[in-house]
Order: structure tokens, then C-alpha cells, then sequence
């Protein structure tokens, strides 16, 4: 059987054709279930997130075809629409791709610790749907040991690299205490949903979302326990912000010089952070040149993004080291697990030999035949049984000159000589000389 890794992503597939592979939760227990009863899969699993959606299998030979052909029937696209866009590894090098998944080296986003929770929660569905065995089961109990070890060990997910969250990083240099900390947030698209988030995770509680529309700053508050507001309230907010992040479409800048000074007033000069995010800018700058604000545009997160970027490559590639190591160690103990099932099915393969021939033997001597060509008949038979089928290997792998099995041949059949053993001298007979000296 053979494991199978196989997908598109961010870097192979538009997002339209993304969207159309992606699975729906409701979706998984179905997918799981028919990739499951597929006659060339025997285990398999399912990643599907906004960048990528990949399948991982036990397959045989002919399992990559069939999956694909799957997915095409799925979602009801021609398969040679997915041939273009998809990827496939096999075997050692479908366990470092799922590696390098499990700790972002395979993201958008380089390190990006979302990845990993998600790939868990893709385990814990193929578990439920009873889609693992031992193969994929120990494959992602092994991948999730590595993902451990690169993230405490190196620094991959330690610095940001997206301006959401070097925005909240560089706001992190002033409030030790998020918790205390109330934020502003002006806009209410993708990059301020995602700053509303990261400031939620690192403790903030007092959430403020300012928006054109009061709906839409909802969507974006609601589900963190936050307030949504219109732009016209911002003045009234903006004296309770110690934290002012703003990113919208707008042509004109939404926070002036004299906004500011009258709240800094109310606020009896506790400081602000600010982040003007939005090209052309929310904030006047000279609102900067005022005590008590420290405001930073997207050129200055740019720069913080470029050095973390810098820090993670390191540690990325750090990353690879400890994969190679995690790949290695695994396909060690694949190849131990595969020996010893070898070793099972030989022994039970010369155990139902020998029965056969005891048997046999029990019934001779039951008949009343005589016990000492009974038991020389037992060793003679079973030992012809037990040699028949190497025998008749060997000779076809030398008919054939197959000479990698002639050579494994004596070590796997013959034993051992001792190390010490040597081949004794030949003994010379020497005449004794008589002739007188």
C-alpha cells in the first residue's frame, strides 16, 4: 500500500477554482465516507481550508487516478480541470509535505500558526468518520510531535509577518497589559476583522468597531463581544481609545489634527496608539507631532513585516532541518512496522506448515505405523514444505537474474558465521627425514 498526498493550493489553483473543491463542514462526514469506499483506499483524510483542500490516503497502485476521478465527481468538475491545478506526493515525500503543512512552511503566510489547528480538526473528523488506520493514524501523531518540536524550538511563529498583526505586535511595546488597553478600529473590512482578532486573542476586552454602516461594523464586533458604531461617534469613542487602528477606502482622511487634541484633552494626556493602515491615509500626519500619540503609518509596519520575515526564514529553515530528521525517523519506524509484518505472516506461513505436517503425523501413528518412520517421515516433509517455496524463489530470481535477490538471498536464509570463525590450515603430512646429517 502506498500513501498518498494530493491537493491543490494558494500557489496552484485561482481562488474561484478553490472555492469550487473546497468541502462545506456538512460536507466532510459525506466526502469522508465515499473516499473511504472507494476500492483503492483503504484509510483517508481531508484538509480543506480557504487555501487549500487535500486528501491523504492509503492507497494501492491505483489510487491516485481514482481519487482524483473522486473529487472531479464530487463537485462536478472535469477532471482534467483538477489535473492542471493538482499536486501529488507519494510516500516519504507525501509525510513532508504534510509536515511542512502542519508547521506553514506550505502557507500564504510563512509560519502561520492557524494551519495546524486546522489540520488537527481535519484528524479528529477522519477519526470520527472512522477513516484512519495505523498508517495514517501514526502518520499524523507523528507530524503533530515534529510541528511541536519546530515550534518550540525555533522562532517560525513568532514574528509577524501580516500587517494585522504587526500592527498589534508594535501596539504590544507600549501596553503591557492588554487587558486593560480599549481600542478603536476604523474600517470594516478584511484587514481590520483580522486586527479585531488578533487584538481579542492577545487579551483585549474593550473593542470599538467604526464603520459607514453600523451593520457591518457588527458583523465585525458581534462575535467579539465588541461595540459597533458609525463613523460620525467616532469623536465621542475616540477620547476612551488607547488604541486607534484604521483602515477603510476613504479619499479623505477620517481623524484630523483637531479631532485628536480635543480628545487627548478629555483623555488629560494618557497616550494613544495609532496605526494608519489605508493608502490614501485615515489620519492627518500631523497628528503625529502631537504629545501622547505615537502613530505609525503602513510604511513602518513594512518594515517590521521585512525583518520578521527575515527572522522566520531562519527559523524556516531551521524548520526543514527537524523535518528531514522527523521524515527520517518516521520512515524508520515504517520500515520496522513492515518488517515485523513480514515476519508475522512468515511465521504464521511455517506454523500452518508444521500443524499440517503434525497432523498428518498424529494420524500414522493413530493407524498404528511405526512411531520412528512416522517422526523421520514428519522431518523429512515438513522440512521439503518449509524449503519448497525459497527454493523455487531462488530459482526464478536466477532464471530471471534478478541479482539484488540472489544477493539478499544467503543473509536472509543461511545463518550467520561467527565473527571469530576462521578456516582451519590445511594440514600438510610431512614424511619424517631419516637421511643421516
Amino acid at each position: 500500500m502506498t500513501l498518498l498526498a494530493l491537493g491543490i493550493n494558494h500557489r496552484t489553483a485561482s481562488v474561484a477554482v478553490r472555492e469550487q473543491v473546497a468541502f462545506t463542514p456538512t460536507q466532510l462526514e459525506t466526502a469522508l465516507a465515499e473516499l473511504r469506499n472507494l476500492p483503492q483506499i483503504s484509510e483517508a483524510a481531508v484538509l480543506s481550508t480557504c487555501n487549500r483542500t487535500e486528501l491523504y490516503c492509503v492507497t494501492d497502485a491505483a489510487g491516485e487516478q481514482a481519487v482524483l476521478n473522486w473529487l472531479g465527481r464530487f463537485h462536478n468538475l472535469h477532471v482534467d480541470e483538477l489535473t492542471r491545478c493538482a499536486y501529488h506526493y507519494l510516500d516519504n515525500d507525501a509525510a513532508r509535505h504534510l509536515m511542512r503543512v502542519a508547521v506553514g512552511l506550505d502557507s500564504m503566510v510563512l509560519g502561520e500558526p492557524q494551519i495546524l489547528g486546522q489540520l488537527k480538526d481535519a484528524y479528529q473528523q477522519a477519526r470520527q468518520s472512522k477513516g484512519l488506520g495505523g498508517e495514517l493514524e501514526r502518520l499524523f501523531q507523528h507530524t503533530f510531535a515534529v510541528a511541536k518540536q519546530v515550534r518550540t524550538e525555533t522562532g517560525i511563529g513568532k514574528n509577524p509577518v501580516s500587517v494585522a498583526y504587526a500592527a498589534v505586535s508594535m501596539a504590544s511595546r507600549i501596553f503591557d497589559d492588554f487587558s486593560r488597553s480599549r481600542a478603536l478600529l476604523i474600517g470594516a473590512g478584511e484587514t481590520i476583522e483580522l486586527v479585531a482578532r488578533h487584538l481579542h486573542e492577545a487579551g483585549v476586552r474593550q473593542l470599538t468597531v467604526a464603520n459607514r454602516t453600523r451593520e457591518r461594523a457588527e458583523l465585525v464586533a458581534g462575535p467579539l463581544g465588541g461595540t459597533a458604531i458609525t463613523l460620525q461617534e467616532i469623536p465621542d469613542a475616540l477620547e476612551h481609545a488607547d488604541i486607534v487602528i484604521s483602515s477603510t477606502a476613504s479619499p479623505l482622511p477620517i481623524l484630523g489634527k483637531g479631532m485628536v487634541e480635543r480628545a487627548l484633552k478629555k483623555r488629560r494626556h494618557r497616550p494613544v496608539f495609532m496605526v494608519d493602515i489605508a493608502v490614501p491615509r485615515d489620519i492627518e500626519p500631523e497628528v503625529g507631532e502631537l504629545a501622547d500619540v505615537f502613530l505609525y503609518t503602513v510604511d513602518d509596519l513594512e518594515e517590521v513585516i521585512q525583518e520578521n520575515r527575515r527572522h522566520r526564514q531562519v527559523a524556516a529553515d531551521q524548520a526543514e532541518s527537524l523535518i528531514e530528521h522527523g521524515v527520517g525517523s518516521w520512515q524508520h519506524e515504517r520500515r520496522i512496522r513492515n518488517g515485523g509484518e513480514l515476519i508475522r505472516d512468515y511465521r504464521q506461513h511455517g506454523e500452518a506448515l508444521r500443524d499440517l505436517s503434525r497432523d498428518q503425523a498424529l494420524e500414522r501413528l493413530a493407524r498404528g505405523e511405526d512411531p520412528a518412520k512416522v517422526i523421520e517421515r514428519l522431518a523429512h516433509q515438513l522440512t521439503n514444505r518449509l524449503l519448497h517455496q525459497p527454493t523455487q524463489a531462488i530459482r526464478d530470481a536466477a532464471s530471471e537474474e534478478h541479482h539484488d535477490l540472489l544477493n539478499a538471498a544467503p543473509r536472509l536464509l543461511l545463518p550467520a558465521k561467527p565473527a571469530f570463525e576462521t578456516t582451519p590450515a590445511p594440514t600438510v603430512n610431512r614424511q619424517k627425514d631419516d637421511t643421516p646429517a
